[in-house]
């Protein structure tokens, strides 16, 4: 089926909302879920929704969340996504920390109690088109061991990076540690396809293709020790220090059942110009000479291409898939009711 993004974006809000997520909530987690669908991310797209909308009625996401932050210190942003979904919070984020970086020359934001953190490129971008440069680092349910182990210890603990370029879209990089992202595996088991070898191992820690074995087994490190150390550094970063839970002791964002996942996710904003005013023109001519040599394409530039000529012409989406969404927009066949479920439980920052 041919959908414009518009159109996309108006079935996935009224999907959630029909199923007791706040009107505002289901606005901003329509936006991530349709956008990551038109970058080509859709491990991270429109097939997410079964699983959010099974832990809304489940109350492992609270879907009527009200989102808080604090200022505990003048560079900070402390922000309490409130066991709900996470793309609220980052879009806080995205309206509050500009201000603080231009004020401070850079600003921390601190996520706690969140949830599963999606395309983080679409979010790190957006600081990159206020002219500022963005880190920001998310833990993830475990699903990979520390090299030479094989006990689940560390998610897939994705980073992405964006920057300014004077003259050209930003220069946008995002990554998980792990070979490939969770959701391209999840992908495949919706499919009904194998995936390719040195993706995942299973629970013995041997290799497989098949993607359920790989989901109840271990995610492959990108880099072997290299991948496993730096998703040591991504746990700190976003659970260490955002109070957040570990990996280990997260659940399933794939699952309804279970507690809420409550992990972190951290940004780190820096205004350029408080180093060098031509900050932006010196990445650009880095940019330039990257790009200069046959056959190198500069990162995010594929997921950007995607999306502007899906926002020009439109998505074309599985009638399978499209079915199994619009299924979801009646509740009334789901059980249990999201007015019938009890409060998600209340948890202490560590």
């Amino acid at each position: 089926m041919h959908m414009t993004i518009a159109e996309t974006e108006t079935l996935v809000r009224s999907v959630f909302e029909a199923n007791g997520v706040l009107p505002e909530t289901a606005l901003s987690v329509a936006f991530a879920l349709v956008h990551a669908e038109a970058a080509g991310q859709y491990g991270h797209g429109l097939r997410r929704i079964p699983a959010y909308i099974g832990q809304a009625l489940s109350g492992k996401v609270d879907g009527r969340a009200k989102i808080s932050s604090s200022r505990p210190r003048p560079a900070v942003l402390s922000i309490d996504a409130a066991l709900g979904y996470a793309y609220p919070a980052f879009d806080l984020a995205v309206d509050e920390l500009p201000v603080i970086a231009r004020e401070q020359g850079l600003a921390l934001g601190l996520i706690h109690r969140s949830h599963h953190a999606g395309v983080m490129a679409l979010t790190v971008e957006r600081f990159a088109e206020q002219g500022l440069v963005a880190l920001m680092f998310a833990n993830a349910p475990a699903s990979m061991a520390a090299w030479g182990g094989r006990k689940r210890l560390f998610g897939t603990n994705p980073i992405a990076f964006a920057t300014p370029v004077a003259g050209e879209e930003p220069l946008v990089i995002d990554l998980a540690l792990s070979t490939v992202a969770a959701g391209k595996i999840m992908a495949a088991r919706q499919k009904g396809e194998a995936i390719p070898e040195g993706w995942a191992f299973d629970a013995d820690g041997q290799p497989t293709t098949d993607p359920n074995a790989a989901l109840k087994g271990l995610m492959a490190p990108s880099g072997g020790a290299k991948g496993a150390a730096l998703a040591l550094m991504v746990e700190v970063l976003s659970a260490g220090l955002t109070g957040g839970n570990f990996s280990g002791q997260a659940s399933s964002f794939m699952e309804p059942n279970g507690a809420p996942p409550s992990v972190g996710q951290t940004l780190i904003v820096i205004d350029p110009s408080a180093g060098t005013e031509s900050a932006a023109g010196r990445i650009a001519e880095l940019a330039e000479e990257i790009a200069s040599e046959d056959g190198v394409r500069l990162p995010g530039r594929r997921g950007q291409s995607s999306r502007r000529k899906a926002i020009e012409y439109g998505l074309e989406i599985d009638d399978e898939l499209i079915a199994m969404i619009s299924a979801l927009a009646k509740p009334e066949v789901l059980q249990p009711a999201i007015a019938d479920r009890p409060e998600a439980p209340a948890q202490k920052r560590a």
